[in-house]
């Protein structure tokens, strides 16, 4: 038999374990509540996870999806050219002209 101590809480926050606290009695919940937050407290400096990506990893991904996109305008360009179509449209032009630029941008993005 455990022994029983009576604790003084404001009204407010007996409301709010009331509102949360489902099936469980008002003593289950707070001791759910302390070994949760006990928990997960000694898990935090062990683990340090990292929410956000720094800058360097963001132009690194940049730069990855720029060379990414940068060879599949080059396979669609080459593959058109080996089929024997020739560019007559403006498409073609658009297609080399983005390929450039990407290929410009990528270059300034190492430097970074």
């Amino acid at each position: 038999m455990s022994e029983k101590r009576m604790l003084i809480v404001d009204a407010g926050v007996i409301a709010r374990i009331d509102e949360n606290r489902g099936d469980m009695g008002r003593s289950d919940f707070i001791s759910f509540l302390i070994d949760s937050c006990l928990k997960q407290g000694s898990e935090e400096p062990a683990a340090k996870k990292q929410e956000y990506i720094t800058m360097e990893e963001f132009n690194y991904s940049q730069q990855g999806m720029r060379e990414l996109l940068r060879s599949f305008l080059e396979f669609f360009i080459a593959y058109g050219l080996e089929m024997g179509k020739l560019p007559e449209d403006k498409t073609f032009e658009e297609l080399t002209h983005k390929l450039q630029s990407l290929g410009s941008s990528a270059g300034k993005a190492t430097k970074v």
